[in-house]
């Protein structure tokens, strides 16, 4: 397992918002949750562009067309043009749901004092399979076939790539004492963009580069068959 301390890029901050829960990536803003709304900004200028009044009370997921919250023990699929709510389905942790994530058309909710990661159907919220992890997790993000997810566990947060069939740890970056990470997404790229809970911020975190050690977290995601 290599583990480093995380490097914080930028921080963003936004007048007025006293939480911030899930975060999600379109491929041009980043969308945050900040309970009552959906908030995107432009990651370049760190400026809101638009919002969008629904719950929003943890993870927030895209699939390249629609927006998925989390609110209270649901998830909601949501049109991110005209804000209309399209479709509800249960959450599997019942209001103990923290993180969101999709990838392979599939929904990856995490759980967060159950310390689980649970693959769902977003038409349905059936529980296909769930990976054990060993710390409150909160966000959790693919990226190129791999699987990473936030922890929080008293005043300590870190950022774990995990084998997504085993849960082991392959990778571990510590964020710095007092930094908390709620939410859990990336650009596709080289960064991560964490949500700060209570902090009412938004930072971006560098992704490791590649080189590093290889596990089956760097495969494509586990068939839900």
């Amino acid at each position: 397992m290599s583990k480093t301390t995380a490097e914080i890029i930028r921080e963003y901050r936004f007048p007025g918002v006293a939480n911030v829960g899930g975060v999600t990536y379109d491929g041009q803003n980043v969308w945050f949750a900040a309970g009552d709304k959906l908030t995107a900004f432009d990651p370049a200028s760190g400026k809101p562009v638009r919002s969008i009044d629904v719950p929003a009370h943890a993870g927030t997921a895209f699939d390249g067309r629609h927006l998925f919250q989390i609110a209270e023990a649901r998830i909601q699929k949501i049109d991110p043009k005209t804000g209309r709510v399209l479709a509800t389905i249960p959450a599997p942790g019942g209001g103990g749901d923290s993180g969101l994530a999709w990838a392979e058309g599939s929904l990856w909710v995490g759980n967060y004092r159950d310390r689980k990661i649970h693959q769902i159907d977003p038409d349905t919220g059936a529980i296909l399979r769930s990976i054990e992890s060993n710390r409150f997790v909160t966000g959790v993000t693919w990226v190129d076939g791999e699987l990473w997810h936030a922890t929080w566990e008293g005043d300590e947060s870190d950022l774990r790539r995990i084998d997504p069939r085993t849960g082991e740890v392959l990778e571990w970056l510590e964020m710095p004492p007092g930094v908390n990470v709620s939410g859990l997404e990336s650009d596709g790229g080289d960064q991560f963009f964490c949500g700060g809970g209570k902090s009412g911020k938004v930072r971006a975190v560098r992704r490791p580069r590649r080189g590093r050690a290889t596990g089956s977290g760097s495969e494509s995601p586990v068939d839900s068959k």
